[in-house]
């Protein structure tokens, strides 16, 4: 009994780790402070549901702890949520982001959207830092005997993961200002030429095994994990307001550019998650 105390004790701690390793970039990124004043309320109450039933994917086959059924899942997704709130009110608190002279909607928006990539690092903590806990547990066996459809939610999560970190920043509307019609579809085919080798050739941890032809490998798995990775990115760039008055051809290069690193989140999906 106090072994396993122990083991979820550190567990969390691990997770709290992980919220504010991997949100960290974002917790000191300015147009997120900005964002989390003036983004619409309901498009970023969508986000944070949307963002549940993710975790909940990402506690089956990576959670804080070991699980066993989705009940044990839906508590890890609810586990990672207050890490991910807590360990974001914390920073930005610390930080000097959020004051006691700001408005309360103000305050909530801020750790609500920070809370969204904390959530995420804090049930892939043990993932990523658990050392020799991550090794030959029934998580992995469920990511090695991932199922087609498994396959394609590890690379959405995978894309959302990537997309989210870029996303908030200007620069991104900024080069698909920049780009011409040549450089999208450039950098479009750019993607997918990537997304193809670093899952099927040159041998990272958690590679894909190719099988069945190129063709039905190219199109199942290559195409459709950049046609998640751009739909992420379309989802992504609405919900901070991104696509508002803005014309098709506009959204669409700010999609491939955003596609860009939601193809390599798809193509490293089994080796970050």
């Amino acid at each position: 009994m106090e072994q396993a105390d122990r083991t979820d004790v550190r567990g969390l701690a691990r997770a709290f780790g992980g919220a504010i390793v991997f949100a960290f970039p974002l917790l000191m990124t300015m147009e997120m402070w900005s964002l989390g004043f003036y983004l619409d309320r309901l498009r970023l109450a969508l986000f944070l549901i949307v963002n549940f039933p993710v975790l909940i994917g990402l506690s089956y086959y990576s959670g804080i702890k070991d699980t066993f059924d989705w009940r044990d899942d839906v508590v890890d997704a609810l586990t990672a949520y207050m890490v991910g709130f807590v360990s974001s009110a914390v920073m930005l608190v610390l930080m000097g982001i959020i004051m006691p002279d700001q408005h309360w909607q103000e305050i909530l928006g801020k750790i609500s959207l920070q809370a969204v990539p904390a959530s995420i690092g804090a049930i892939l903590a043990r993932q990523q830092l658990g050392g020799d806990e991550r090794y030959g547990d029934e998580t992995e066996h469920r990511k090695e005997d991932a199922s087609y459809r498994g396959e394609l939610f590890l690379m959405m999560a995978g894309a959302l993961f990537m997309t989210f970190n870029v996303a908030p920043t200007e620069e991104m509307v900024l080069i698909a200002y920049k780009m011409t019609e040549w450089h999208a579809l450039a950098l479009a085919l750019t993607s997918i030429l990537l997304l193809h080798v670093f899952v099927y050739t040159v041998g990272f941890g958690g590679q894909e095994r190719r099988e069945g032809a190129f063709l039905d490998v190219f199109v199942r798995f290559t195409i459709t994990g950049y046609a998640i990775a751009l739909l992420v990115s379309f989802y992504v760039l609405w919900t901070f307001g991104r696509t508002d008055a803005v014309g098709i051809f506009e959204t669409a290069k700010m999609m491939v550019v955003i596609g860009f690193p939601g193809a390599l989140g798809a193509a490293l999906a089994r080796l970050i998650l």
